[in-house]
């Protein structure tokens, strides 16, 4: 035969091979969302799909793959197309197949009924099979062997309904019980990942291109899934919160929008019950906390950055500053309760909770703060320091703007964090459950001078607010319904502004970054 005869023949079928592998990939992509579907209850595992159930054809699909899976490290192996696979598929493919493979043996021989020793022992040799053939064969038997095994056992399992609609295992140790709804989309999910993996190594031929292949279609799944999660996440509250967000709404008339949700309080006199007092009072709450936090945060940043010696102390500091931010929203909530509310005429009030989520969101305003003014190059301050320009100026003028950005992320994420929380509002804020729309702060409108120290004196700030975090836990966990005509309509609505209240918070704060960010590339 001769060169180019051999050489179109190799092309031929590697191509063949690459586009059965895209195949498998594809599918398996398509497998795991079907999966995730399934786990929260978009699809049903009894839906019928071309004459059986959903769960019988999800069994079938990943028997297919895990033997084509199989079949493309065979051929592979036997020279039957051309590619370039390691000696070993590596150590860290290894160890994650005995993991999987240990966890798969021990939960089979648990499932028939062995004893613990038993389960153990099965576990231990499944996994001891899978790290040698994983280990000491060559890359496209270590690779695609273990994985499409594992898609081979599920889809047996399923497609003979072993596990399936009705299926349940009583785990007695741990007072639980596993179903066939929450079953079958795990093993979907996990067989899909790992044949998606391993199709793709073998689409990249094997070797470091498959090995960077497989690890972007790994990587690819898992953030779809996540992203997935989120939209569903938010697609489930909007669904659920918009009949009572909008209840009552109309265009037209005496006014030209009317949203009672949002403008009435929860009085009796008012014919919708609504959510305008707690709205509020979360909104100035967020706003109280960010006047607070921001400057206080970035100008510490800009003294440990810029002016304090890199040493024992800023190592504290760091140290202090990232157990702040990991410490629970309840540790918070009791230091207002037990520091700020005996300063503040010893009850509840605006003020209080305001700095008590101030607190919070410093350290993270903190962290970021001096990691964006950190990674400002140095050249910026050398040349700046070249024109005669004075150390403080440097700082407002070129390192400040350039470190904009990165600032503003770190308020973004902490305003979600605060926008949400509920135990520091409740020990430090907390005011009527279902209040009229009277009872909303007028904190702009009641400021007040005066001849004495402070000189300037607000009671809306010294008197207890309620907030929409705490109004919906108030109502989902005492059932308090008072006037409201729908208990769960009107809790969904206040969930789901809520959330809007919080995207809002991050839109301004990403048109603030996007803004400076363009504004410091001019």
């Amino acid at each position: 035969m001769s060169r180019a005869t051999e050489t179109a023949l190799v092309r031929e079928g590697r191509s063949s091979y690459e586009g059965a592998a895209a195949t498998a990939i594809g599918l398996s992509g398509v497998m795991f969302a079907v999966g995730l579907g399934t786990l929260v209850d978009v699809l049903e595992i009894t839906t019928p799909v071309a004459g059986v159930q959903l769960s019988t054809a999800m069994g079938i699909v990943l028997l297919s793959l895990g033997v084509g899976i199989i079949s493309f490290g065979l051929a592979s192996r036997l020279d039957y197309v051309d590619t370039r696979p390691q000696p070993s598929a590596g150590i860290v493919a290894a160890v994650a197949f005995t993991g999987v493979w240990f966890a798969i043996g021990a939960l089979v021989a648990g499932a028939i009924g062995l004893g613990t020793v038993s389960w153990m022992a099965v576990g231990l040799v499944a996994g001891a099979v899978a790290f040698a053939v994983t280990a000491f064969s060559r890359e496209d038997i270590g690779s695609t062997l273990p994985a499409g095994s594992v898609a081979v056992l599920g889809g047996v399992a399923l497609t003979i309904g072993v596990i399936g609609p009705g299926w349940e295992w009583v785990l007695v140790s741990y007072n639980a019980t596993l179903f066939g709804d929450t079953a079958v989309p795990v093993v979907v999910m996990f067989a899909s990942l790992l044949t998606g993996w391993a199709a793709a190594k073998a689409y990249g031929g094997f070797g470091t291109r498959g090995r960077n292949v497989g690890a972007y279609v790994l990587i690819y799944l898992i953030v779809l899934s996540i992203l997935a999660v989120l939209v569903g996440l938010v697609a489930f509250v909007v669904v659920k919160g918009s009949p009572g967000l909008f209840h009552g709404f109309s265009i037209g008339g005496e006014q030209v929008i009317s949203w009672p949700f949002l403008t009435n309080g929860a009085s009796l006199l008012a014919d919708v019950a609504g959510v305008f007092p707690a709205l509020v009072g979360t909104v100035w709450l967020v706003i109280g906390a960010v006047l607070f936090a921001v400057p206080t945060g970035v100008g510490a940043a800009v003294f440990l950055s810029e002016y304090a010696e890199q040493g024992r102390f800023t190592q504290v500091v760091e140290v202090a500053t990232n157990g702040l931010w990991s410490t629970p929203s309840i540790v918070f909530g009791l230091f207002g309760a037990a520091f700020l509310i005996p300063r503040f005429g010893n009850n509840k009030s605006l003020i209080a909770g305001m700095l008590t989520l101030g607190f919070m969101l410093l350290p993270l305003v903190l962290i970021t703060s001096r990691e964006a003014i950190l990674a400002v190059p140095d050249e910026y301050r050398d040349a700046s320091a070249a024109l005669g320009v004075s150390k403080w100026k440097t700082i407002r003028s070129v390192v400040l703007p350039a470190a904009v950005p990165g600032i503003t992320t770190g308020v973004i994420l902490g305003v979600g964090r605060i926008a949400g929380e509920t135990a520091p509002i409740l020990l430090t804020t907390g005011g009527g459950v279902l209040p009229g729309k009277s009872a909303a702060p007028s904190v702009l409108g009641g400021f007040q001078l005066s001849a004495s120290p402070p000189f300037v004196t607000n009671p809306s700030l010294l008197e207890a607010t309620s907030a929409l975090p705490y109004q919906l836990y108030a109502l989902i966990t005492a059932g308090l319904s008072g006037n409201i005509e729908a208990p769960q309509q009107f809790a969904w609505g206040l969930a789901l502004t809520l959330l809007l209240v919080v995207l809002v918070f991050y839109a301004i704060g990403i048109a603030t970054r996007y803004y400076f960010r363009k504004k410091l590339h001019q």
